[in-house]
């Protein structure tokens, strides 16, 4: 079955069918995508992790429709249903679409109106009706008849007439090219309608620009179908999707309705019927579930990119950071970290307080700032965030210390988590909060993996998706940038290690512990003393554990000590050490590769080593830039229409990018805005975090809405 899978595989992705085995082989071993995308590909033939996750997540959909076909053929088989060309049928099922639809008319149900039909012997005279539609002599009436007054039979011809058409509906609605063509026909001419559910009030109601909306079920984009399908959640909304009901039951029409004698008649009937009250809500619920989850997969994509840029943003690096978590009347959390993100001080201070509060506020950042030698200071975006970059602005530091705003979204959530409570027990929740600020100043990735990814901020309807998908899209994004970064293994907290390539919580949790009762790891080799980090957790995760300073050169870089060997025999060969080869650039540019091609390494590995040799442990990210708000636009009343500001995007929609401006509340750039030319997708214009420049289209200050312009001469409201 395993080879069937490949080869299917292989013919929908355009790959190898030997290189989607080998790459099956692998995840079936439970090597981790990362591991099999950057160290297995000569198996492979170079498959990046794009790549391997889909072969991962198609191998998973066969294996659950094979799963699902063998639970039907079972039970067809037990119940003595299972004909040969039904099994034919089955084997050939390519969807669990095609599987339900086959296994519509023999699955168990409750008593229908059809089932009590046949109870009553009725079937015969559903048969005779669908049968004699071309015969003018045929009497459906007397037919009926001769079926009334038996014992358990219908009362009279009205009622058997009645029956034979109920089981001729479920005939109609059961049958497998009705199915096929009313749902092509709900795919290409349905429409979605939405209206206002009860007594909601337009005047409230978030959802009143869908009180009365339509729009071709074809086109509607994944953000709006999910807010309507909240909205009806919600009670908000009545949402139907539905095509033309006349082209349906003509297209029902062709498939059963024959001739035009009395039987005629009483077959359309009965087809009506069985559209209206059967098949078209079952279509309508499959369709419904088809666009939940083409939504769904599109916001868990948009997701995911978000999830990527942020977990990638460039890092400050080790700097004696102060970070300050705003506030007002509870006044603002400082703390001091060193560089490392280690807890070295904490005070309140309340600069926004008056009653002299500001020159006492002032005194202590001063004297916190030569105390501790600090060097940046990170200011959290939330409330007075703005404002407490005025006042430390207004202290006249030196001008080697920036003063940076940090997006604190999920903060409150990991600094209320147990992972918090563990590392500082004794501090207070908003202390926690303001460590979180600095440490992400320093390094986005190794705090925001503390952070369920649903509260950082970056999604679109996340809640509303399939839970499941998304937490497995989500983890998959995580560990990739984790691992493309690679972890200082005697810095890392447990957070970090635990989304390590074949390590998990526990391993990680048994690594720290190991750490601190040893000291710091002087080689990868000692990552073997671990408890229960065995041979196949060390081969996944020792390349993308670095062990800086350490006494073995490669460990250091991305080099996996399976290949120690060759680069060992290069050094050889050089007649120079490894370290040697490490620092040289002319040594490496005489290595030749060539020689070196054996039936396990290939040239993509050769590659990968040399590039580690040049720079090894590089970190992928890009180098950290400091952006400027405008100096006096705090909060939104300050803004007005044609203003020209600096801005850093912090969410990525299907219909646009927000962009944070300064003051508290992020504009909205329009898809239609984005640039000058046209944008069909706002990732192909924009990234989270990326710095721009916008345009104030208009303020809503009672609804807190700003609209912002990319293009180089916007029109907006004056």
């Amino acid at each position: 079955m395993k080879d069937k899978h490949a080869a299917q595989i292989a013919s929908e992705l355009g790959l190898a069918e030997d290189k989607v085995l080998a790459a099956m082989d692998l995840l079936d071993e439970d090597a981790t995508i990362p591991f099999i995308a950057r160290y297995r590909k000569e198996a492979t033939g170079s498959m990046d992790e794009v790549a391997v996750t889909s072969v991962r997540d198609r191998m998973d959909a066969l294996r659950e429709l094979d799963k699902r076909r063998e639970s039907i053929v079972k039970s067809l088989s037990e119940r003595e249903l299972l004909t040969d060309e039904l099994a034919r049928k089955l084997e050939a099922a390519a969807t669990l679409r095609e599987l339900a639809d086959l296994y519509l008319p023999f699955r168990p149900k409750r008593r229908t109106r059809a089932s009590i039909a046949r109870e009553k012997g009725l079937e015969p005279l559903a048969r005779f009706l669908m049968a004699r539609q071309d015969d003018p002599g045929f009497d459906p009436q007397a037919e009926a008849r001769s079926f009334a007054g038996t014992e358990n039979g219908p009362a009279d011809a009205a009622e058997a007439l009645a029956g034979a058409r109920d089981i001729i509906a479920e005939t109609v609605s059961e049958d497998l090219k009705a199915r096929e063509v009313i749902r092509g026909l709900f795919l290409k001419k349905a429409m979605v309608r939405s209206r206002a559910a009860g007594e909601a009030n337009a005047e409230s109601s978030k959802y009143s620009d869908y009180f009365d909306w339509e729009e071709p079920l074809n086109k509607i984009p994944s953000h709006r179908a999910l807010a309507l399908l909240r909205g009806e959640r919600e009670k908000e909304l009545l949402v139907r999707l539905a095509p033309p009901e006349d082209e349906a039951l003509d297209a029902l029409g062709r498939l059963f309705v024959t001739g035009k004698a009395p039987a005629s008649s009483e077959v359309k009937r009965a087809v009506e019927d069985g559209y209206k009250r059967l098949l078209s809500s079952s279509i309508e619920s499959e369709v419904r579930s088809e666009l939940k989850k083409r939504s769904d997969a599109e916001a868990i994509e948009v997701f995911a990119g978000n999830l990527r840029e942020l977990l990638l943003a460039p890092p400050l690096g080790a700097r004696r950071v102060m970070a300050l978590d705003p506030g007002f009347r509870a006044g603002c959390k400082l703390v001091c970290l060193d560089e490392n993100g280690g807890f070295l001080h904490y005070e309140t201070i309340f600069p926004h307080s008056g009653k002299g509060q500001e020159a006492k506020a002032g005194a202590a950042v001063k004297r916190l700032i030569e105390s501790y030698g600090i060097q940046v200071i990170a200011v959290g975006n939330g409330t007075a965030g703005r404002e407490t970059e005025a006042f430390l602005k207004s202290l006249g530091l030196a001008r080697s210390i920036p003063i940076l705003p940090v997006n604190e979204s999920g903060a409150s959530v990991y600094s209320a988590s147990e992972e918090a409570r563990e590392e500082f027990p004794d501090m207070d929740a908003m202390v926690r909060g303001a460590i979180s600020i600095g440490r992400r100043l320093m390094d986005p990735l190794a705090e925001l993996v503390k952070i369920d990814p649903k509260s950082i901020g970056v999604g679109q309807y996340q809640h509303d998706v399939d839970q499941a998908e998304l937490k497995k899209c989500l983890d998959d994004v995580v560990i990739s940038c984790v691992n493309q970064v690679g972890v200082d293994v005697n810095v890392a907290g447990k957070s970090l290690l635990g989304y390590v390539s074949g390590l998990g919580p526990q391993l990680a949790a048994n690594l720290v512990a190991y750490r601190a009762e040893h000291g710091p790891f002087k080689n990868r080799e000692q990552l073997k003393k671990v408890p229960r980090l065995g041979p196949k957790a060390f081969e996944q995760a020792a390349g993308f554990l670095r062990v800086r300073g350490g006494d073995a050169p490669l460990d250091s870089s991305a080099v996996h000590p399976e290949s120690y060997p060759l680069v060992e025999r290069m050094a050889r060969d050089m007649k120079v050490k490894v370290e040697s080869l490490m620092k040289s650039a002319e040594l490496q540019a005489r290595v030749e590769l060539s020689q070196y091609f054996s039936r396990e390494v290939g040239l993509p590995t050769l590659l990968d080593i040399m590039a580690e040799l040049e720079k090894p442990g590089r970190d992928p990210r890009e180098d950290f830039e400091i952006v400027q708000f405008a100096e006096g636009v705090e909060k939104i009343e300050d803004l007005s229409a044609g203003m020209k500001l600096n801005g850093v995007v912090t969410n990525v929609t299907r219909f646009g990018a927000f962009v944070d401006v300064g003051v508290h509340q992020d504009g909205l750039v329009h898809v239609s805005q984005l640039s000058d030319r046209f944008v069909k997708d706002p990732s192909d214009a924009v990234k989270v975090n990326q710095k721009v420049s916008v345009t104030v289209l208009e303020v809503d200050v009672k609804r807190k809405r700003i609209a912002l312009s990319m293009k180089s001469n916007p029109k907006f409201k004056e």
